[in-house]
């Protein structure tokens, strides 16, 4: 009898009650927060996805061009997802140069990756670590040009809509780029060399990098890079294009240094 009364005072506690709907509230507010930060992270790069799918056609190509098989071109894109590394090894692979430079020149390339994950890493430290690891990889250049632009250093303790905004920016930009290069592959044997497709990729890149260079420390990386690449097209095993990740990346950081100091 006791224990009957005791469950009846525990479903009409008025506290318990206000609790739940404290809490489904919350929760109703959060989803608002995250939808409405992955609509206004879609409108933000919603420019640059023709751009991702033109590259993506080019890559899926050049990969076929190479001499890889289809399976082989589809096995790269899904997993290495990473444009520029994509390129700096094709000729390498082609050339049968020694594993260990290809790997080298691979992860030098993607080195800026590593920058990346520092930047971005302290905004979703609150989370575990499989959906830290699901999210790093999709992060990548586009991310990095737009979601510190929304969520700088000062608001790493606020996690509200980051979510959102991040996979607004990362999914449709994946998704573009895998679409893009099966069309690539698929069609690579159709369409013939004089068509010079790779100028359409070189389009895409700028179109890409423009909305990105959004100060002087960007832009002065942008700017050395480019010199450093045109004036050592000539190396061996494309290190010039790694010569100019280094020292694009060397100068951008060097421009930020002095950028802050004028402002002390």
């Amino acid at each position: 009898m006791n224990k009957e009364t005791d469950a009846g005072d525990s479903r009409s506690d008025p506290t318990a009650g206000s609790a739940a709907a404290a809490d489904a509230q919350a929760k109703a507010q959060a989803r608002r927060i995250e939808k409405e930060a992955f609509q206004e992270g879609w409108r933000a790069s919603a420019s640059t996805i023709p751009a991702v799918l033109a590259w993506g056609i080019v890559s899926g190509m050049a990969m076929v061009k190479s001499g890889m098989t289809i399976w082989q071109s589809l096995a790269m894109t899904l997993t290495v997802y990473a444009g520029s590394a994509q390129f700096a090894v094709l000729p390498l692979l082609a050339a049968h140069t020694p594993l260990i430079v290809i790997f080298l020149t691979a992860m030098i390339v993607n080195l800026r990756f590593v920058i990346f994950s520092a930047a971005v890493a302290p905004h979703f430290a609150h989370l575990p670590w499989y959906r830290r690891v699901w999210y790093g990889y999709f992060n990548g250049d586009i991310s990095m040009g737009f979601f510190p632009q929304r969520f700088p250093a000062h608001t790493v303790h606020q996690p509200a809509g980051k979510l959102g905004f991040f996979e607004a920016v990362c999914y449709p930009g994946w998704f573009a780029w895998q679409v893009g290069a099966i069309v690539g592959i698929l069609l690579a044997s159709q369409i013939p060399e004089s068509w010079n497709i790779g100028f359409a990729g070189t389009l895409a890149l700028i179109a890409i990098m423009i909305p990105m260079v959004i100060n002087r420390a960007a832009l002065a990386g942008v700017i050395v890079s480019g010199a450093v690449a045109v004036v050592a097209i000539n190396l061996p095993y494309r290190l010039g294009l790694l010569l100019a990740v280094v020292i694009g990346m060397a100068a951008a950081m060097l421009a930020d240094k002095f950028i802050v100091k004028e402002k002390e």
